[in-house]
């Protein structure tokens, strides 16, 4: 079964709720009815209800760039799986870099995210990456693996093919840099490998593996070529609409 390429944007913590519903509405009519790949896009919390109304009938869905991982009670500031869904959300981020690296989140809170998600209808988007110093430690493949197995810990054969997982190393997330294609399809296809030592080789190849990392037109085309990256996480190139759009060409070409 041929992978579908997934091609995500993360408005991350940067738009207010009338510029998010406007970039809604711009995308959808660049590229709502796009059918090639799938699309969504992860506004911040209090706009999700605006753009879910803009984002209405097309084939555009969206996401959250967080969640927790109870249904309810004392835990101020929190959203919860049940929240998500209500207001249309289709997919939630768990583990992104700034979560783990700002915020401090650890890979066993990550993976109480990850099965809550799954356990109540959500399909989580697992990230997963490297800090500089561990890649210039030429430690990537140990970091990244050790993310995968903890983010993945009680995960089902049957339910991990709804994951989708992003290798986003850190180093390259609103630096400007990004990994070569050859560094990128590199760890994409450890990550592949691993997976099948996890489940099996055929369940492996219809995960989808998701780049991140300063994503935009100039090298989506490169990077989604390669032979083990099923789509992109993308950043600031998600809030031009222009920009998102080419990219999505791109994984359709």
């Amino acid at each position: 079964m041929e992978r579908k390429l997934f091609i995500a944007g993360n408005w991350k913590m940067t738009t207010l709720l009338d510029e998010s519903v406007g970039l809604a509405e711009a995308l959808v009519e660049k590229v709502g009815a796009v059918e090639a790949v799938d699309m969504a896009v992860c506004p911040p919390f209090l706009c999700l209800s605006g753009v879910a109304g803009a984002l209405a009938g097309s084939k555009i869905a969206m996401g959250a760039q967080d969640v927790f991982y109870e249904d309810n009670g004392a835990y101020t500031g929190e959203v919860s799986t049940v929240m998500l869904k209500d207001v249309g959300c289709t997919y939630a981020i768990c583990g992104h870099s700034e979560r783990r690296h700002v915020i401090g989140e650890t890979d066993e809170i990550i993976n109480r995210k990850v099965l809550k998600c799954i356990g109540d209808g959500l399909s989580p988007i697992l990230c997963v990456g490297e800090l500089l110093t561990e890649r210039q430690a030429d430690e990537t493949m140990d970091v990244v693996s050790r993310q995968i197995r903890l983010g993945l810990e009680g995960v089902s054969a049957a339910d991990v093919i709804g994951v989708t997982l992003a290798y986003e190393p850190v180093w390259a997330i609103g630096t400007g840099e990004t990994a070569t294609p050859d560094q990128a399809q590199e760890v994409h296809a450890m990550i592949r490998r691993l997976l099948g030592e996890l489940y099996d080789e055929t369940l492996a190849r219809n995960v989808r593996i998701q780049y991140g990392g300063s994503v935009k037109p100039e090298n989506a085309a490169e990077l989604l070529a390669q032979g083990d990256i099923d789509g992109a996480l993308v950043g600031g190139a998600s809030l031009k609409p222009d920009d998102f759009k080419a990219i999505i060409q791109a994984g359709i070409n």
